[in-house]
This record gives structure tokens, sequence and C-alpha cells, in this order.
């Protein structure tokens, strides 16, 4: 794949040469001002989608490394909050690149006609469990009906309605979905059969609370086929077109960053820790979660420099649960709503 990428990578380099050389000439005023403030230093402005931790440490280490500095990126990085959609504030222009669940919130957002273009695909794989105790005999996805499951709802549904659609359950009658607050306190106090965690936050928090791996039944919904694409990177369109050379650098140092996070947690762990709520977590818990990202930016079969690749077939397995349970009214056409051109760019040898 990395020698087919080099080819089609400089038929990219050579096209965005030949724009940008077209946009100096005649006839190119519309974009002049565009291109000319995006051949220097410029600034990005990265809207995360919640607050500081170590699922955001790819762009963290980039900063402290110097990566984004290197490309002439002066990076800020926004943090997000119960109040604050990616989506929305890279369409009004707070932010210039956001992070997104491709399944929960960036699709029903493009479907609603915001002017969104994914640029790279963070996390390859679902973090999203179901977390039972033993003494439940949930033991697989059969065993959930008739069991009370606790979900979060606002995007986090979709995987576990799809799981159970596959295994001819009923979500109405043949089981009880009901709300999930952000603890565990609903499973540790025995009110739901099921828990939805995060592997990367929830589930560790059960860990942490001295429950064994030993005594827990987890279901992975990469292991049954009905994940949902997580944490991505998107631009507004509009921006992208005069900041294109911006969109590379910006990647090309956010790719380091993470090729960097993901082979030193423990450092990129210390990075981290200097901007979070130190009262509201430890370093221990961090660093489990960076270890517990990296799984999913990294999995063993992709290569340390394909992070943020973009495979078309999870898109498409996305997209197709999203359209199939009603998080989008039309069926997504995938050919608008992503590139590959920013990633083929910044993954090129300079």
């Amino acid at each position: 794949m990395k020698g087919i990428k080099r080819i089609i990578g400089i038929g990219l380099v050579l096209a965005l040469t030949t724009t940008l050389l077209a946009g100096c000439g005649a006839g190119a005023e519309d974009n002049k001002e565009g291109n000319q403030a995006d051949s220097g230093n410029a600034t990005v402005r990265l809207q995360l989608k919640w607050l500081p931790q170590t699922q955001w440490m790819g762009y963290y280490v980039a900063q402290e490394k110097g990566y984004y500095a290197e490309e002439g990126i002066d990076i800020e990085i926004l943090p997000g909050g119960p109040d604050i959609v990616p989506e929305q504030q890279v369409a009004n222009g707070a932010a210039d690149i956001g992070i997104g669940w491709v399944g929960g919130s960036l699709l029903p957002h493009q479907d609603q006609g915001f002017p969104l273009v994914e640029i790279a695909q963070i996390a390859q794989k679902s973090g999203l469990y179901l977390v039972s105790e033993k003494e439940k005999g949930i033991e697989s996805p059969e065993d959930l009906a008739g069991k009370k499951i606790g979900v979060w709802f606002g995007g986090w549904e979709y995987e576990i309605l799809a799981l159970l659609n596959k295994y001819g359950i009923d979500s109405d009658q043949g089981v009880e979905l009901t709300k999930q607050g952000y603890t565990m306190d609903q499973l540790y106090q025995g009110q739901i059969d099921v828990a939805t965690a995060m592997s990367y936050n929830e589930y560790m928090s059960i860990l942490e609370s001295g429950i064994s791996e030993d005594d827990l039944n987890v279901i992975d919904m990469n292991d049954e086929g009905v994940a949902m694409l997580e944490d991505c990177l998107f631009a507004n369109q509009d921006w992208l077109k005069e900041n294109k050379e911006s969109a590379v650098r910006f990647l090309r140092a956010t790719l380091k960053g993470w090729q960097y996070a993901v082979e030193h947690p423990e450092e990129a762990t210390d990075i981290v820790m200097k901007y979070v709520d130190t009262t509201s977590t430890t370093r221990e818990h961090q660093l489990k979660q960076a270890q517990e990202i990296s799984k999913l930016v990294k999995p063993e079969d992709l290569n340390l420099s394909d992070i943020g690749y973009m495979d078309e077939e999870k898109l498409q397995q996305t997209a197709d649960i999203a359209y199939q349970f009603g998080v989008v009214k039309n069926k997504p056409d995938l050919s608008k709503l992503y590139t590959t051109e920013i990633w083929e760019l910044a993954t090129q040898e300079k």
C-alpha cells in the first residue's frame, strides 16, 4: 500500500503545486489572498471533543515536541466540554479543524448540510464495550435477551442497536434499554445487568474499582462486526480550500505526534498531565487510557506510518449503520463526505 500511496501522493503533490501556481496567475484574484496567507506561518485552531486527557495525546505531544512549529503552524488546542459541539465550532469558524466521532456526530451534521469534510481517521477501531459481571451469565450477544442494558444514548446507542439487530433481539421488546450515567455506579449497585463502557475510560475505572478482568464479560463491537468509527479530524470545506497547504502541514505534524505518543505512552502522559484537571483524574488512569487509545489509533495490523489512514470499508460500515438506524435521513455518499488528499500529501516524504 505504501508504494501505491507514494505514487498517488506524487500525483497529488503535482496537482497541488499546479493549483498553487495557477492561483498566482491571471484570473486567480479570488484565491490570491488565501494562497498568500497559506504559504507562510499559519495559526490553526483545533477543537477537541472533550476536556484535555490522553485521548488527545498526539496533539499535545506534537505541540510539546515542536512538530507544529517545525511546520510553521501556530497551534491553538481548544478544550471541549459538555456544551461544545466541535462540528458547530468548525462550521461557524470558531475553530479550523475539529475532532468528532464519524458515526455519532460528524455524519449527522453533514447530513444536515454542515459544510464539513473528514481529512483523517485517527481512531481505526471502536472503543465501545458492553460489560457485565460474570455472575449475570452474559457470555455472548445472544445472552443479552431479556437483560437491562445501560446506554448513554446521544450517539453511543447505534452500535448496540446494530448488535441487537444482528442477533435478532428486538430493542423494544427483547431487552430493556435504560439511560446510563457517566459513572459505573448503576453496574456496581446491580441496577443494570450490562453497562456501556469505553475501553480507554470507563472500563479502566471498573478495573480500578477492584473488580478483576477475570470477573467480567466483555462484548467488543469490533469483534462483532458492528463497530462505528470514532475520533476523526474534519475541516470546514471553505477553510480547507483556502488553507490546503496549512492543513497538510498541520496533519503532518499531528501524525508525527501520534506516532511518537503511541510508542512513548509514559512520556506522552506526562505531557498531557500539564493540561488536565488533576482534581478529577490521576496519572495512573491517564497512562492506562494512553495505552488503550494507542490500540485504537495503531492496531497491530496498521503500520506506524499509516496512522490517520481512512479505510473506506470501515467508513461504509459506519455510514450503513447510521442510515439503518436513522442517525442520518439521507443515504450517505462517502465521496462527498471525506477526502484522502490531505492525508496522502501529509504522509509523503519531504
